[in-house]
């Protein structure tokens, strides 16, 4: 049972939104905006809840944002680049007439997939009770299981992250540091994040190819073309490998892959 109720007479629903970088946007479905706690919350001009389900029990709640971009401080740009990707959403019900933060919560929430249409765009929410019903348990793989730079791997992230500046841009995809002096496919299936120009402050990117003159290419395109001057942060790669482990951080011990399992192809063959 939920220990606050708002008075239905009066009810309204109101939603924060808490981008991982960035300023909280706060609406509300009622007519006017509403001020609370010092804060602002937009009326329902150009966005709705949609899809909205929840149950008295475990099993996940959901609910869709709906929109024209640019209403409501939610701009096309500010979605397609990623800005609100996993971005925490708190709905919640309160009073119109004497409006509470926080009142009745009723989910808490990821903002998820979005779709982008003729100007509006559709975010999917996922609660985060969700997590409670993933499956979760160990699988031999011949991958390594571990996520890179955590405490099982070892590897620390900020010491092997380089920083630099762009000397030649030719695409969303394709950017060039000529002072860089790693290796061939050093930083390949690592992660670019740029720290200025338009790029700046946007989701990474996974490096898809890196050359020994400091050719990088990634697998999704940069939501603006990057320019010379721009200043990025990049983490070398790791595909998960016995070789990526041995030769290029000296980190089997750590390592949690079991390399020499025979594939079906193999324990399958006759006389085998």
């Amino acid at each position: 049972m939920k220990s606050v109720i708002a008075d239905y007479r009066y009810r309204v629903l109101c939603l924060r939104i808490v981008p991982v970088s960035g300023s909280p946007i706060y609406l509300t479905r009622h007519v006017r905006d509403l001020t609370m706690d010092g804060y602002t919350y937009l009326s329902a001009a150009g966005f709705d809840f949609s899809g909205y389900s929840a149950t008295a029990g475990l099993n996940p709640a959901m609910i869709d944002l709906e929109g024209i971009s640019g209403l409501a401080g939610i701009g096309y740009n500010e979605v397609a680049s990623g800005v609100f990707d996993n971005a925490r959403a708190y709905l919640f019900a309160t009073t119109w007439n004497a409006p509470v933060r926080d009142e009745e919560p009723i989910v808490a929430s990821l903002l998820g997939k979005t779709t982008l249409k003729d100007g509006r765009y559709v975010i999917e929410e996922m609660s985060l009770v969700d997590a409670l019903s993933q499956s979760i348990g160990l699988t031999y793989t011949p991958g390594c299981q571990r996520t890179f730079g955590d405490a099982g791997c070892g590897i620390s992230l900020p010491s092997i992250t380089v920083t630099g500046t762009l000397t030649s841009a030719s695409s969303r995809f394709i950017m060039r540091d000529s002072a860089r002096t790693e290796l061939v496919d050093y930083f390949a299936y690592g992660t670019l994040v740029f720290t200025s120009g338009a790029n700046a402050g946007l989701k990474l990117r996974e490096v898809k190819r890196y050359e020994a003159d400091g050719t990088i290419e990634v697998f999704d395109a940069l939501h603006y073309t990057p320019v010379i001057g721009d200043a990025y942060s990049m983490v070398p790669g790791c595909r998960k490998r016995l070789e990526d482990c041995r030769d290029k951080y000296n980190n089997v011990i750590n390592g949690f892959f079991f390399a020499n399992i025979p594939t079906s192809g193999e324990y399958t063959q006759v006389g085998q």
